[in-house]
């Protein structure tokens, strides 16, 4: 097939060579992946490159070079992975979890199907604490978009629908942007790790806008070092997401010296089944004897709502849970309605994961929580607590907390210490409530070296 330029310098208009003829809610239709691969390895010869979808194409995989732009013309175009390709839709052409071997490459619009119910998943690393072996099992894992060594990367108004494992993984990475882009998954299987938006160090400066969504495990997940105990990620901006109906919402996983830092989400609402937010190493005593990086962190303007829980009888619920080693995190604005069930607000403890695991180490040197409202009318009747310690944390900061259990009452707590709770200073501000029990109860054995109320 000769490819000539069809629609201006370097551009190619997708109908003038492939067969567009899958649905973009079934497939179907005749295999075009020799085609549009050929039109995609353009780019090296021309330098780049820019495919205008005018119609969906069934694929079985492609890879995409430096200098391309994908443009779909609306939601019904784009490509869908044929049943049983086992493989990623659409990959860097030269990954590489070091060096940065591709740039510029931006796909706007369109819908990009991952078919995941007609995929197998990949086998597991023969080792899941050896890096080497996690690294080379995820290059061959059937991710939706895997991107490995890129810079300049842009995803605009892009859908993508049912993920058999990650949605997007970006890994070695600079200057990403993802904005106004829906992860839609109708199949949604138990402990499947379908998660959304999956970044692996070493990496910087992400901005993700305005996006949307469901997982089977964490909607979004910055976890650094999670492969290779060493990479670190920084200078990131979350602003605006909408979780329908996620497992798990947000994952901060720093496993070993790998540093998390500069990281600033807000604007975060719609409904979870788990856990809100994950920010702790994971891989604790038994499991990898992580200690975690955290630099600074700071979360805003949070209203996530309860739905039933999916892995009650692995992990209690919980909005915040918080561990590892962490120089500052502060939250602002978050809000508890109406809750289905009793959980943790704010969770700063020992217990990484499931309470079946041996507790770590945990020491937070500032912890600030400013402005929580807790509205609990019609929710549950069992009581709550609202920050839970049981860990060390130097500097402890709590104010502007209003809670309303009108015609629900019940004895929450504002503050619980826990056994392992060592706090140096700890600082409440007066509070506003009407229905619950006290603004502070502790274990015998917890310490606080310094109040100021």
């Amino acid at each position: 097939m000769q490819i000539k330029e069809t629609n201006g310098r370097h551009t190619v208009l997708a109908s003038q060579y492939l067969q567009l003829d899958a649905d973009p809610d079934r497939g179907g239709g005749t295999d075009q992946t020799e085609q549009v691969q050929a039109i995609l390895d353009k780019a090296v010869e021309w330098g780049s490159l820019t495919l205008i979808m005018d119609g969906m194409a069934l694929v079985h995989g492609l890879r995409i070079h430096s200098n391309t732009t994908i443009r779909c013309r609306d939601r019904r175009c784009g490509f869908y992975l044929a049943d049983y390709s086992d493989c990623s839709l659409l990959q860097s052409a030269q990954p590489d979890y070091y060096t940065i071997r591709q740039e510029n490459i931006t796909l706007l619009g369109g819908t990009y199907h991952f078919n995941c119910e007609h995929q197998n998943r990949v086998c597991p690393p023969s080792d899941p604490y050896d890096p080497e072996s996690v690294r080379q099992a995820m290059l061959q894992a059937n991710m939706g978009f895997k991107f490995i060594g890129v810079r300049n990367l842009t995803i605009d108004g892009v859908r993508t629908v049912d993920q058999k494992i990650y949605a997007i993984f970006i890994v070695n990475f600079e200057h990403v942007r993802i904005e106004n882009t829906a992860v839609d998954l109708p199949h949604n299987y138990y402990a499947q790790n379908q998660d959304g938006i999956h970044f692996w160090g070493p990496g910087h400066d992400v901005v993700i806008r305005d996006v949307r969504g469901g997982s089977g495990d964490d909607f979004l997940a910055f976890t650094p070092d999670e492969h290779d105990c060493q990479s670190s990620i920084t200078d990131v901006l979350v602003d605006g997401v909408y979780m329908e109906d996620a497992d798990q919402g947000v994952r901060m996983l720093s496993r070993g010296p790998g540093r998390l830092d500069r990281v600033t989400v807000r604007n975060v609402y719609g409904t979870f089944k788990g856990c809100g937010f994950f920010l702790n190493p994971w891989f604790g005593v038994g499991c990898g004897d992580s200690k975690g990086n955290y630099g600074r962190i700071t979360i805003e303007n949070v209203d996530l709502r309860t739905k039933p829980e999916k892995y009650g009888e692995y992990c209690h619920p919980v909005l915040f849970r918080i561990g590892g080693e962490m120089e500052s995190l502060t939250l602002r604005h978050i809000a508890c309605h109406d809750p289905e069930y009793p959980f943790p607000i704010v969770e700063a403890c020992r217990q990484y994961g499931t309470w079946k695991t041996p507790a770590s180490h945990t020491h937070i040197a500032q912890l600030t929580v400013d402005g929580l409202s807790v509205y609990n009318r019609k929710g549950t009747a069992e009581p709550m607590d609202y920050v839970r310690i049981d860990a060390p944390v130097d500097q402890l900061i709590i104010r502007n907390v209003t809670a309303d259990r009108t015609g629900n009452a019940a004895p929450d707590t504002v503050l619980h210490l826990d056994e392992a709770a060592r706090v140096g200073i700890c600082r409440l501000e007066p509070t506003v409530t009407e229905g619950i029990g006290q603004d502070v109860a502790a274990h015998p054995q917890a310490q606080v070296e310094r109040w100021i109320r």
